[in-house]
């Protein structure tokens, strides 16, 4: 039998947000994945491996290579692909284009969540950061509220106005807090170290989505903004004592374990307790979501 290889543009035609977010919570009710993490140095380049093994979903491996130097020849810096196996019996089922798994898998984190805990009848969202996760934000979150008005934010304005040009009907701010206190859900893909939203700025019944911090060193929104709202995660253990967004709050007792509210390993706890608590979800990605956005995008595939 031929393995099937599932390039970005042809791969992503079959796809829908609301579907995987659904083959996400299927995922989530199998036994808890087993993961493991591999790196190899050539100065300056890497190689990342990520696996992923749940039983009755079966193995992938998601492998970047990172070669700064590529830039200079006019290619990517960061290549990869993610290999699929069965649970049944190992054998290879397909090879998935990195990035197509990539860009799912991050967005799709943040919309299941978004799913439960954003308030159906949330009419603005804004968008901070004007990058390519702020771009796929954009789609994802207009079909699951398809009549919102959209808004984006970025340090570097002309990288905002260049994002609105592409994305008809979306407006650019140059006011961050004013922004955030008019949104109904703020989503942030941000590279930044420190803070760029203010807890004092949220106002109640906001849903706040946490995308960029992903080092031990990287933050999006201070202490303030974790005291006031209900804290939700994809996975404790991407998280808790990994990321900056947490692990420094943790660090310092501003913010307990307890008071992290739940993981997708309990789903059913992802729920608003009122109108207008402030919800906050932070996402941490995840080897486990890759093999389940692989496997989707791979059903997605046999069934074109």
């Amino acid at each position: 039998m031929t393995v099937p290889v599932i390039p970005f543009e042809a791969g992503e035609a079959g796809l829908d947000w609301l579907e995987l977010t659904d083959a996400l919570a299927a995922g989530h009710d199998l036994p808890k994945a087993e993961v493991g993490d591999t790196f190899i140095y050539r100065d300056p380049d890497t190689l990342l491996s990520r696996s992923a093994w749940i039983d009755g979903l079966g193995i992938a491996v998601k492998s970047a290579t990172i070669f700064p130097g590529n830039a200079r020849r006019g290619s990517p810096a960061i290549n990869g692909g993610v290999t699929l196996y069965a649970d049944t019996d190992g054998t290879l089922e397909a090879i998935v284009d990195f990035h197509l798994v990539t860009k799912w898998k991050t967005v799709g984190d943040s919309l299941l969540a978004a799913r439960r805990l954003a308030r159906p009848d949330s009419a603005r969202i804004l968008i901070v950061g004007a990058g390519t996760q702020g771009r796929n934000l954009h789609a994802a979150y207009s079909a699951l509220f398809p009549a919102a008005a959209f808004a984006v934010w970025n340090r570097t304005p002309e990288n905002a106005a260049a994002m609105a040009a592409e994305i008809p009907g979306l407006s650019v701010t140059d006011d961050l807090e004013a922004a955030v206190r008019e949104a109904d859900i703020v989503t942030c893909a941000t590279m930044s170290t420190e803070p760029v939203i203010q807890g004092d700025w949220l106002r109640p019944g906001q849903h706040v989505d946490l995308i960029g911090a992903y080092r031990p060193d990287m933050r999006e929104v201070d202490d303030t903004a974790l005291l006031r709202a209900r804290i939700f995660v994809d996975s404790y253990d991407t998280t808790l004592d990994h990321i900056g967004e947490l692990k420094i709050p943790l660090a310092s007792g501003a913010i307990q374990r307890d008071d992290v509210i739940a993981d997708y390993y309990s789903l059913d706890r992802f729920a608003r307790g009122s109108e207008d608590e402030i919800t906050l979800f932070k996402n941490g990605g995840g080897a486990h979501l890759d093999l389940m956005t692989s496997r989707y995008i791979l059903s997605r595939w046999k069934a074109a």
